[in-house]
């Protein structure tokens, strides 16, 4: 049981939803405190007194949080396969 649980743990490091949930929430957090801490007068007049950096950081901070949320409600499935159903299949066998 602990080897299945380590091999999941594994597969689902490299799931594509937890890899784009991880880069969505970083983006999200350097966008977020940039339109905390760096919004210039100049920029919010530019954007009509709208704050865009905080706004998309927060967008993509949800987004990463979905993403994430997704892959651990529906986890990857890693079906282990026997040997003998490998041999059936070697390449160059008929």
């Amino acid at each position: 049981m602990a080897e299945r649980k380590s091999r999941f743990k594994i597969a689902s490091a490299f799931d594509i939803r937890t890899i784009i949930g991880a880069l969505l929430g970083i983006y999200g957090v350097i966008l977020t405190f940039l339109g905390i801490f760096n919004a210039s007068d100049a920029e919010l007049e530019k954007a009509d007194g709208f704050n865009v950096n905080l706004v998309n950081g927060l967008i993509l901070l949800g987004v990463a949080c979905l993403f994430i949320l997704w892959a651990v409600l529906r986890p990857l499935v890693v079906e282990e396969v026997p040997p003998e159903a490998m041999e059936d299949h070697e390449p160059g066998r008929r």
